[in-house]
């Protein structure tokens, strides 16, 4: 039965409730895989909102956060949750089994370490900085589309999203234009749940290797405006360990591309699936900004963050002990209708567009989220000037992760 049509639908919200309720297990990868993921939230949401499933040995018991302000409280309270140890469920498993130690980055730190690093990048992202981006990115947009084939089936990932994201990769670390699709690819591993543990760990130190190597080059020489030499060349980041370096490299690298790459898939497809909204946009494309909030909104990339409590903690009504891993699931947030006002509806004139969970709150909400934003906009106003329509021509194929939620395929057409 083709995903997505009413009938596959109804016949999988009707399995998940069937299910119980104690043996769902959000991070199980297959429901992202297939796409039915929406409809375990949404029992969650209205059944257990702060859910417990202790029947997990590689990663070990989690409580899952599904409502909007209850993840909102674990966000925004550092002093009560830590980000240590990192932001996915996996990461302890894979380390234990591959004897390696793990990855540092300020993603996954807490104060006062957490915000000198940060700080570090920050100019990156500068308003200067994203407005001297700007014709950059549309130059490279428009090639991208002007390239496109017309009257024939293409995959909307390879040739636009991921194309564009590994373009921007390489602007914002300074690499050679070769590199870009190794940077993308480095980038699906790391955020991979279903890779072979040893042989990720096989990428990681190549990944490692390469950005030691970029590290030790930008040190060498002046400051300049790149990414990796803003972490050479700042007094929090230029003596960072081994573990910090790598960790902070597969941090900037895997926010430089998922965000953006899968925004740029996810909302294409969700064009495809609302087709008023699609004529809603080409009757008026001054609606493009909104659109792209409520892209990441519907889309959101990421679909959670890991915390652990650092003392005994009410959440939700439930009880949390000390030590306990919680995952805020940001997918499920921003599907909350008791604070989202109709929110399972794709609206890109929606009020309040940017009041989503996509980039997290708190210390350690998202750095590049106004890059991100920028990318989509040009894109899609590039797009309106080309072309009526892009239709969506066959089923998406998802990634293999539970972290990223994204897609590996989007077949699509373009008229003539």
């Amino acid at each position: 039965m083709e995903y997505g049509q009413p009938k596959w639908r109804e016949a999988a919200r009707a399995a998940v409730y069937a299910m119980p309720l104690e043996e769902i297990d959000p991070v199980d990868t297959e429901i992202f895989r297939n796409g039915t993921f929406e409809f375990y939230f949404e029992r969650l949401r209205k059944e257990d909102p702060v859910h417990y499933y202790g029947k997990r040995t590689d990663g070990g018991p989690y409580w899952s956060i599904t409502k909007y302000n209850d993840i909102m409280f674990v966000d925004t309270r550092h002093d009560l949750f830590s980000a240590e140890n990192g932001p996915t469920y996996f990461g302890e498993a894979a380390q234990k089994l591959t004897n390696t130690p793990p990855a540092k980055m300020f993603l996954a730190m807490d104060p006062p370490m957490h915000e000198p690093q940060r700080k570090s990048v920050a100019p990156i992202v500068s308003g200067p900085n994203l407005a001297s981006m700007e014709a950059l990115i549309r130059e490279r947009v428009c090639k991208v589309l002007d390239e496109l084939p017309r009257g024939e089936t293409f995959d909307w990932v390879e040739r636009v999203s991921k194309e564009l994201t590994s373009l921007m990769l390489t602007t914002l670390f300074n690499t050679p234009m070769e590199d870009r699709h190794m940077l993308c690819d480095w980038s699906d591993v790391a955020t991979s749940s279903e890779i072979d543990v040893f042989e990720q760990q096989k990428i990681i130190d190549q990944i490692a290797a390469y950005f030691g190597n970029l590290f030790v080059q930008r040190m060498n020489a002046p400051p300049a405006d790149d990414l990796m030499s803003m972490l050479a060349h700042s007094p929090s980041t230029k003596n960072m360990t081994p573990e910090e370096l790598i960790g902070n490299s597969i941090l900037l690298l895997v926010g430089g591309n998922d965000t953006t790459r899968n925004s740029m898939t996810g909302g294409l497809l969700a064009l495809h699936q609302n087709p008023a909204e699609y004529d809603k946009l080409m009757a008026n494309p001054d609606l493009i900004p909104n659109m792209v909030s409520e892209i990441i909104r519907w889309q959101t990339p990421l679909a959670y963050m890991r915390r652990l409590a650092k003392e005994d903690v009410e959440v939700g009504g439930k009880l949390i002990r000390k030590g306990e891993v919680l995952l805020m699931w940001y997918v499920s947030g921003n599907r909350d209708d008791e604070v989202i006002d109709r929110a399972n509806e794709f609206l890109i004139d929606r009020p309040r567009a940017r009041q989503h969970l996509a980039f997290g709150f708190g210390i350690h909400r998202c750095v590049g989220n106004r890059l991100a934003e920028l990318q989509l906009r040009i894109l899609w106003e590039e797009i309106l000037k080309r072309f009526p329509k892009i239709e969506v021509v066959g089923e998406p194929v998802r990634v293999s992760s539970s972290f990223a939620n994204g897609y590996e395929e989007l077949p699509v057409r373009i008229p003539l």
